[in-house]
């Protein structure tokens, strides 16, 4: 019998650790807390993402945050069969990734089996050790089991991993190897900040989702959360694998009246494909008119854009950092396009302000006026996050794209231009698209340093009588104050 076959007759279940401590330990009493925590998640955070992040302290604490995160699993249709958890170790120091030995975790809710297949593989890779001690006592992993056994409609499979002194790659390679097809999703466990008075938890803990949704993986510490080190090596596979990080819930331990002088952060986040990622109708729609409604002020105010003003009625999906391009066309004639090739402010801020840039700030336009409005077709364009494209030639790149799909971003030192999918429309060869951007960065032949990174889009838009038909209130705008 192989060592690995051993230990995993050696332990069959895993018991809970902290029932009693961290939630009720009698089923009836979790399942109604739980139920309480749902009632106060917030309601859009999603569609299908394939990762989330979720916290782990105690249900009364955190779980309506968790339950935000793990809500749109619980919505689908077709619910995941398998959940890889992967979260950080508290109790003991080790070095790596573990694995528990266990072939099922139990809870007060029931068993849930490990799936075998995936667990092996770790095993056999040594991507992570099969030790059962840094599990003693540990909550990270089990804290997110226990809420999605009473969030999720059917019996799922999972995959333990617990995070020890570890290098981000380690968990990217270890997540690599059990990623799956939709059958199968990912939940990162993290709290967010620790031990801060509120004000100062609620800052640190903005600028964090502000960087989970970059992708800046490197920005994190453990200042900034206790699972930093699971969340970077998410977010490295979320940057090759052209996803978009969404924040979708945040609250301290002072909302559920701990000590406001000395809180815990919490955070939920959605990590979906950019290729299918769609916000809701609701969303577009509400997107365009504040995008038009800022478009209308500025051109009744010479040109100055006015002021955005957010709240937290907004959804998520609006107020997730996002790069975006607005297009306007009259009469099916380009009348400005200008965008952010990089996110640097919420989604529905950079629409509005680059749909005023399109309309006063393109140069190869005049500014518009207030007679045009009624003529234009305003279009939104969400930009994934751009992803290198290694190449040695013209002919190189063009065979890397994917026509219809690709954007197309090409630099050398401070010169930059960017082709949006739908040039394609125009220049359907890949050698053409590349060529004709090419002069437009400046650049000639194929020099030196030069770089090139492909994106995708999320593309909607509406003529400005139909955006105007459906009386969606905007965003408040306050024409007051000018943006810059």
């Amino acid at each position: 019998m192989s060592n690995y076959a051993h230990q995993t007759e050696a332990h069959q279940v895993h018991p809970a650790q902290v029932a009693g401590l961290f939630y009720p330990a009698e089923p009836g009493r979790l399942r109604e807390l739980i139920a309480r925590m749902r009632d106060h998640a917030r309601p859009d955070g999603g569609v299908a993402p394939k990762l989330v992040v979720a916290p782990h302290a105690g249900i009364v604490y955190s779980g309506a945050v968790a339950a935000t995160a793990f809500g749109p699993w619980a919505r689908r249709p077709d619910p995941p069969r398998r959940i890889v958890v992967v979260g950080p170790a508290h109790r003991v120091a080790f070095r790596g990734l573990a694995i528990h030995p266990a072939a099922a975790w139990s809870t007060p809710l029931g068993e849930a089996r490990v799936a075998r297949d995936l667990h092996l593989s770790l095993a056999e890779a040594r991507a992570a050790a099969v030790d059962a001690r840094p599990f003693v006592g540990e909550h990270s992993l089990e804290m997110h089991l226990v809420m999605l056994q009473a969030m999720l409609p059917a019996p799922f499979e999972i995959l333990p991993i617990l995070v020890g002194d570890a290098e981000p790659q380690q968990v990217a390679e270890a997540l690599r190897l059990v990623w799956g097809g939709p059958e199968t999703v990912i939940a990162v466990s993290s709290d967010l900040s620790h031990f801060l008075d509120r004000a100062s938890a609620e800052a640190i803990d903005s600028d964090t989702g502000r960087r989970i949704e970059a992708l800046e993986a490197p920005a994190l510490d453990a200042s900034r959360a206790c699972g930093f080190l699971p969340i970077m090596g998410a977010l490295d596979i979320a940057a090759e694998r052209d996803m978009r990080a969404s924040g979708l819930h945040q609250a301290t331990s002072a909302d559920a009246g701990a000590d406001a002088a000395r809180v815990v952060g919490y955070g939920a986040f959605a990590v979906e494909y950019a290729a299918s990622a769609r916000l809701c109708e609701a969303d577009r729609a509400l997107l365009l008119s504040t995008a038009m409604a800022g478009l209308a002020a500025a051109a009744r105010r010479g040109g100055r854009a006015p002021s955005l003003a957010l709240d937290g009625r907004l959804s998520p999906a609006l107020t997730s950092l996002r790069a975006t391009f607005v297009t306007l066309t009259q009469s099916g004639k380009l009348r400005g396009c200008i965008g952010s090739p990089a996110p640097r402010r919420s989604l529905i801020e950079d629409a509005m302000a680059n749909a005023v840039q399109a309309g006063f700030s393109d140069p190869r336009f005049p500014p518009l006026t207030q007679d045009e409005l009624e003529s234009l077709s305003l279009d939104v364009s969400i930009l994934s996050h751009p992803r290198r494209v290694p190449a040695a030639s013209e002919a190189e790149l063009a065979a890397a794209l994917e026509p219809d799909r690709d954007g197309l971003i090409l630099g050398a030192g401070r010169r930059r231009a960017l082709f949006l999918p739908s040039v394609w429309r125009q220049l359907p060869d890949a050698r053409d698209f590349v060529r004709h951007l090419m002069p437009k960065a400046g650049l000639h032949g194929w020099p030196d340093g030069i770089e090139a990174a492909r994106f995708r889009v999320e593309s909607f838009g509406a003529p400005w009588r139909r955006i105007e038909a459906a009386d969606i209130a905007p965003a408040r705008i306050d024409e007051a104050h000018a943006l810059h």
